[in-house]
């Protein structure tokens, strides 16, 4: 891996996806930090139908922290792993009562004391909603980093800690977009469309369909 083709490789998904976005749907912190916990072993489409009626339920970490968890957990079934998942956000939302006045933090050393959150939710957090410069490997990140030869562990953070060497800091935040958008449409899973991918060229991939 050199430093000019990631660079080239990044530019070229750059201007294929010039506006990449979450597709997470959000409109503060908390609703991004709960919908993110939620999209755990989920797609982001089946939370988002989950968080519509969520979020008009429960509006602050308050909220959450008094539900009944029983009833919590049939709210988030469709989600899968949902009573693990509403006892991590019910015992998070209590945290975040008790320990930062009812608000999502915006480090990611504090970000991680909270039940349920990992450095991928963290890091969703500090590069989408605190303006700060994070790079957040969840399942397409993963697929495509190491596809194109930008990763080589098979440990998420780990992966992490590869990406944050090879890709700018300047452009961690906008990077993990990129990729996470090709891999959503082109690199995907099984079958990917190569034929239609800017950096075929490039890639070196065992799973390469040409």
């Amino acid at each position: 891996m050199t430093e000019e083709r990631t660079r080239k490789i990044l530019s070229l998904l750059e201007k294929a996806y010039p506006d990449p976005k979450l597709i997470l749907r959000y409109k503060n912190p908390l609703e991004l930090l709960i919908a993110t916990i939620l999209a755990a072993q989920c797609t982001d489409e089946r939370v988002n139908k989950v968080t519509e009626i969520l979020f008009t339920k429960y509006k602050s970490a308050k909220e959450y922290a008094f539900a009944q968890q029983d009833v919590f957990e049939q709210e988030i079934r469709p989600t899968g792993f949902y009573r693990n998942k509403a006892k991590n956000i019910i015992a998070c939302a209590k945290a975040l009562e008790e320990r930062f006045h009812g608000k999502v933090p915006e480090t990611m050393e504090e970000l991680l004391t909270l039940p349920g959150v990992g450095r991928k939710t963290a890091s969703v957090l500090l590069g989408n909603v605190f303006g700060k410069q994070a790079i957040a490997v969840d399942t397409h990140v993963f697929r495509v980093s190491h596809r194109l030869d930008f990763a080589k562990f098979n440990n998420p953070d780990k992966v992490e800690i590869e990406l944050c060497r090879i890709i700018p800091q300047k452009k961690w935040t906008q990077s993990c977009l990129v990729m996470g958008t090709h891999g959503r449409l082109t690199c995907i899973a099984r079958k990917p469309l190569c034929k239609e991918c800017v950096v075929e060229k490039l890639c070196n991939s065992k799973d390469k369909i040409v």
